[in-house]
């Protein structure tokens, strides 16, 4: 069955899901919504769709089956709520929200409506994470003892200053973790299991005019007893790729963007030398660490090809509404550690109120 898209919110990240769709076959970009006539306009005209500027009349088109979302942040829920209850499936860009009574929300009106909800986390569909995430199932790295993800990146402050939502705890939901660093806690999160415990500082260095954090520190403590640092910046100039490792008794491997930089394991496999080089000097583009804009879009591509799918079948999609949640707890669970100096256990009991964020960046 070929699937028809609607996306919601024709900012940056619509061209991203436009140029996805384009190359998932079985998925066509129907109709674009923004309330800002222009930018729908704007988006309309480069894809050949139709723009709505009223989302209640998109929602009503039988040619949509599926809406993408790329509202800020913490406007997601309202959108993916309404198209969910007129039978629309949902795709959220990440974070799936910004607090866990609106993640939770969105979940259970897609669960009521009976239609499939999925996170955008395009790195988990890169190949050198899928590498990983199997080395891991295998056990070839023994008893997984350390986890790190370290996101360095820069933005200028004409930035945040481009909209008056960027750098908000309202709409942004943080800063350099919630927004920037997010892709590589869903990537921890998946390599390493479920964290225990969280110690954390964070601040804001770099930058004017924004509520919330440039620059985060984390201590985590795993489930599984491992150990785990996440280091999330948008005040380190000029800005570098993103790094995992990933490290236990029998093995390390540490991924920089789509590159293995190291794949070492006690117990040697002919596949490793093939795998080492074929997963070296991938890197095309700086990953998003200086311009947010120098991203590709094959991420994107393979995980709507994977949501295409699991709408076809009737199945979950790989990373589903309670995936997507997952990130959202443990950014927010640092967060809250920033603030009350103290160790913060998970799972979170309540729901971190926004208003007990607002002034308290670095406080920690």
């Amino acid at each position: 069955m070929s699937i028809g898209l609607g996306i919601i919110g024709c900012g940056m990240i619509a061209d991203f899901h436009a140029k996805a769709i384009a190359d998932v076959p079985g998925a066509k970009l129907v109709a674009c919504y923004d309330k800002i006539p222009a930018a729908a306009d704007r988006l309309a005209h480069a894809t050949g769709c139709r723009a709505y500027y009223d989302l209640d009349a998109m929602l009503r088109d039988p040619k949509i089956h599926a809406v993408t979302i790329g509202t800020p942040s913490g406007a997601h829920m309202e959108p993916a709520v309404a198209a969910a209850r007129a039978g629309k499936h949902v795709i959220v860009e990440k974070p799936l929200e910004i607090t866990l009574r609106r993640c939770d929300k969105i979940i259970a009106e897609c669960d009521k409506a009976g239609v499939v909800l999925s996170t955008i986390f395009p790195s988990r569909f890169h190949q050198t994470s899928v590498e990983f995430k199997k080395a891991i199932d295998k056990g070839r790295f023994g008893r997984l003892t350390a986890g790190d993800a370290y996101v360095k990146w820069y933005r200028t402050q004409a930035y945040y200053d481009s909209g008056a939502w960027r750098g908000t705890w309202e709409f942004d939901g943080g800063g350099a973790l919630m927004n920037q660093a997010i892709h590589s806690v869903d990537l921890l999160l998946w390599f390493m299991g479920p964290v225990e415990e969280v110690r954390a500082q964070t601040a804001l260095l770099a930058h004017e005019r924004i509520a919330v954090e440039d620059h985060a520190v984390a201590a985590l403590r795993f489930a599984n007893g491992a150990l785990g640092v996440i280091e999330a910046s948008t005040a380190v100039y000029p800005g570098f790729l993103k790094r995992i490792e990933i490290h236990g008794t029998a093995g390390s491997a540490v991924m920089e963007e789509e590159d293995f930089v190291k794949w070492e394991f006690a117990k040697k496999k002919p596949q490793d030398k093939a795998v080492h080089a074929k997963m070296a000097k991938r890197r095309g583009g700086g990953g998003g660490a200086a311009d947010p804009a120098a991203i590709g879009h094959h991420g994107h591509a393979r995980q709507f090809k994977n949501v295409i799918a699991a709408i076809n079948k009737g199945v979950k999609p790989l990373i589903d509404g309670p995936e997507g949640r997952r990130s959202v707890e443990v950014i927010l669970a640092t967060y809250k550690a920033a603030e009350t100096g103290r160790a913060v256990r998970l799972p979170l009991s309540g729901d971190p109120a926004l208003a007990a964020r607002k002034n308290k960046v670095g406080k920690g």
